[in-house]
């Protein structure tokens, strides 16, 4: 069971958040803070199975609610709302008992990890170690032409972007030029057939079971693969 944990946003709002803790043995030393999509919060289908899925594997992962989220409302906060309270999500994290050694990752999915990446490509993110991103929503549906991608630059930690190849909000195809002029810091790890969650068709060859938990195995691996880089520090 997750412990339940109360982040504070600024002088007087509070978010509600869960930490799954790695189970021993196996623990790889690493905290992700996932953050949930527009539409749904921590307790989704979605951040519960990737959670859980991931603590089981080694890592020690932090959900939160966005405080829209907690209020139930419909309509996400502003930006600037919205990464003061991914900020101090991450503050949170850092301070868990028996996790200050870990290295930091952050992202989430669609929404979540947007708001991620321009926390990350902001001031004070020299710590990060990484990001991964759940379907990262470059443009709305249907309005290519209004990328989100012109803050990716500024990142200097890692980026994992998982993406499934018939993503309406961005394909990987859309991705990849963007991506290419932000190597070596950048995987692409394309979900063939998978949809904004990452979900293959229902009647497709594969379950979503299987594609889960393969995205899993890849997140921790590629996890494993930055401890052995140096941590990133901006310019």
């Amino acid at each position: 069971m997750p412990d339940h944990l109360t982040i504070s946003v600024g002088a007087s709002e509070q978010a509600s958040a869960r930490l799954y803790r790695a189970l021993d043995p196996g623990r790889i030393g690493a905290t992700f803070v996932l953050a949930h999509g527009a539409g749904a919060g921590q307790l989704s289908p979605f951040m519960v199975r990737f959670a859980t899925g991931l603590a089981g594997r080694g890592l020690d992962v932090l959900t939160f609610n966005f405080l829209y989220a907690d209020e139930r409302r419909r309509i996400p906060d502003r930006t600037d709302k919205l990464e003061a309270c991914y900020r101090a999500a991450i503050t949170v994290a850092r301070g868990v008992g028996g996790l200050s050694g870990n290295r930091t990752y952050i992202g989430g999915k669609s929404m979540g990890g947007r708001i991620a990446s321009q926390v990350a490509a902001g001031e004070g993110a020299e710590e990060l170690s990484g990001l991964i991103f759940l379907g990262y929503p470059l443009h709305p549906p249907g309005k290519r032409d209004q990328l989100r991608a012109a803050h990716l630059p500024k990142i200097a930690a890692p980026m994992l972007f998982v993406q499934g190849a018939r993503d309406p909000f961005g394909t990987p195809d859309e991705l990849r030029p963007i991506l290419d002029r932000l190597e070596p810091r950048v995987t692409l790890r394309v979900v063939e057939n998978g949809d904004h969650s990452l979900a293959p068709p229902k009647k497709g060859e594969r379950s979503v079971d299987e594609v889960y938990n393969e995205i899993q195995d890849d997140i921790v691996a590629w996890i494993v693969s930055t401890t052995a880089r140096p941590r990133a520090v901006s310019p």
